[in-house]
């Protein structure tokens, strides 16, 4: 009995166990549903030669995934984003995305850890170190040559015609230019330089006396000329309308005139001149011909109607002079303003054209910096000075002297650090910045180069350098002083929340010896014309003063 009972308790806790260990299953499947891993193809490529990264993610079907794009490969390049490639096995998801990545600088490389969004919740892959190689020559079989001297080759003749085809286009635009401005001009002083409308009436008649159009039986362009001088006088003398009224309607309204007191007209004028127009509409458009003498006759009458008309004009009060003297004043200011117009548009002319000569012959690119000028321009065809810095000295020619910055050397630093000195020119947001730092120590010692890179970029970091990219090469003076150099690109912090959006290229030289330490850090913003050789001259002139315990 006793027994029996021991034996269903024995099995109810190994049922019980049994489920228990189901759910825990469950749940760390439930749990574990997403596995991401990475590999690539290859861990040592040469320059330039593409690396396959991959990406495999296996979710369930319902999960979202995002893989990662852009420059997250960095200091690698990613040239190519591959398709995704979807399988299913198992009830579950398999995502593949490749990437072809490169490198076109030696070295060993790490490409950094990438993060994959499942469900928006991140994983990530592990970091992977890749060599880049240079491409080995066999020099044993590559037949070697001596260095060319150099050779003077004449200069390439100008080309004439090419300068043709763009300045003849510009000289005739300009030229059509002139031509309406100076037409334009010349019209409108044509009509400003008015005479006063009597004398302009009186020489008008004598123009007409002049023609010869009643000699050559031209009575109808006589007519239209003698009944616009008549018009046009009344237009500017008695009604602003007189030009566009028909005769009836000029009669009409010189009798309202009259009536309201405006003008004194004698009857008699405003008869004889409605003969003439309504002898001149005839003539003008019924064709009717008119002997010499009566053509004549109406010519003197017209001349008579514009003389009495400006005797019963009244004379002009001091406030009409005063108007029309300010009008004068206004137009003479105007006339001043177009003068220097023409004149500013000329002088524009010419800069655009000598401009563009200028930018044919010697190139447009010469032709800025001439005009907004070019510092990083003006350092490369400047002086440059050869000069020693620091103790042990390093011998460098640079566009500008360096000058010494003091520098403190820290307490606990003191019983290591015998002598500092630090040359510079300019600061990290110039086009161009130089630093050479010296530091000569107490007893001769081994440096650990790779540490002295590492705090000098963490320093460098400190001053403001963000996004850096770091390269390194290990190299060795003609002298036998050993070196390190690191290179790459950074943005400069520019204020607390604000980082220069340009990117700065860097240069970072160290160089070790039992005694000393001595170091060069060119920074500078790459022009794609000057810049480059600046840096390289620069660094190419670098000699070292060799300590006597090396010596």
């Amino acid at each position: 009995m006793l027994e029996s009972i021991f034996n269903r308790i024995r099995l109810l806790f190994k049922a019980s166990m049994t489920k228990l260990i189901l759910v825990l299953a469950l749940m760390f499947t439930a749990n574990s549903f997403a596995q991401v891993t990475s590999f690539i193809d290859s861990t040592s490529v040469k320059i330039g030669e593409e690396i396959r990264y991959t990406i495999q993610v296996q979710v369930d079907s319902t999960a979202v995934v995002l893989f990662p794009e852009g420059p997250t490969f960095s200091p690698l390049e990613m040239i190519e984003s591959y398709k995704l490639d979807t399988t299913f096995e198992q009830a579950k998801y398999r995502l593949i995305k490749k990437y072809g990545l490169t490198q076109f600088d030696s070295g060993h490389y790490t490409i950094p850890r990438q993060q994959i969004l499942i469900n928006n919740k991140p994983f990530l892959t592990d970091s992977v170190k890749v060599e880049v190689r240079d491409i080995v020559v066999d020099t044993t079989k590559q037949k070697m040559f001596d260095i060319k001297p150099a050779v003077e080759v004449d200069r390439p003749p100008f080309d004439f015609k090419e300068l043709l085809t763009w300045l003849l286009p510009i000289l005739a635009v300009i030229g059509l230019i002139g031509y309406i401005l100076f037409r334009r001009k010349k019209r409108k002083a044509a009509k400003e330089e008015i005479l006063p409308p009597y004398e302009e009436a009186l020489v008008a008649l004598k123009r007409l006396d002049d023609s010869h159009l009643l000699q050559e039986n031209k009575s109808k362009e006589y007519y239209s000329n003698l009944t616009e001088i008549v018009k046009r006088y009344l237009d500017r003398e008695v009604d602003d309308s007189a030009l566009e009224s028909t005769t009836g309607e000029l009669i009409e309204r010189l009798i309202l005139h009259k009536d309201a007191g405006n003008f004194d007209f004698d009857r008699e004028t405003i008869r004889h001149l409605d003969q003439i127009l309504k002898r001149a509409d005839l003539v003008k458009f019924a064709k009717m011909e008119q002997v010499i003498g009566q053509v004549e006759a109406d010519r003197g009458t017209i001349e008579e109607i514009i003389n009495e008309t400006h005797e019963v004009i009244p004379e002009p009060t001091e406030e009409e002079l005063l108007k029309n003297a300010q009008y004068l004043e206004e137009l003479r200011k105007k006339q001043l303003r177009k003068k220097w117009m023409a004149g500013v548009t000329v002088v524009l002319a010419a800069l655009v054209l000598s401009g563009v000569i200028y930018g044919s012959i010697k190139g447009f690119d010469n032709l800025k910096d001439a005009v907004l000028g070019n510092d990083i321009r003006e350092l490369a065809e400047g002086k440059w000075i050869k000069s020693e810095y620091g103790n042990p000295a390093v011998i460098i020619e640079t566009p500008e002297v360096l000058i010494r910055t003091d520098v403190n050397i820290p307490e606990n630093l003191k019983t290591v650090i015998k002598e500092m000195g630090t040359f510079s020119f300019g600061n990290r947001l110039d086009p161009f910045f130089i630093a050479v730092t010296t530091t000569k120590l107490r007893q001769p010692q081994e440096i650990n180069l790779e540490d002295a890179l590492q705090s000098s970029l963490e320093e460098i970091e400190a001053k403001g350098a963000k996004n850096m990219i770091v390269k390194q090469e290990e190299f060795e003076t003609d002298k036998g002083v050993k070196g390190i150099k690191a290179f790459g690109t950074f943005n400069v912090q520019v204020s607390d929340t604000k980082v220069r959006k340009e990117t700065s290229q860097y240069e970072l030289l160290f160089f070790a010896q039992q005694e000393s330490l001595q170091r060069v850090l060119v920074v500078y913003q790459d022009d794609g014309r000057f810049a480059e050789d600046i840096k390289k001259r620069i660094v190419e002139s670098i000699e070292l003063e060799v300590s006597e315990t090396k010596k």
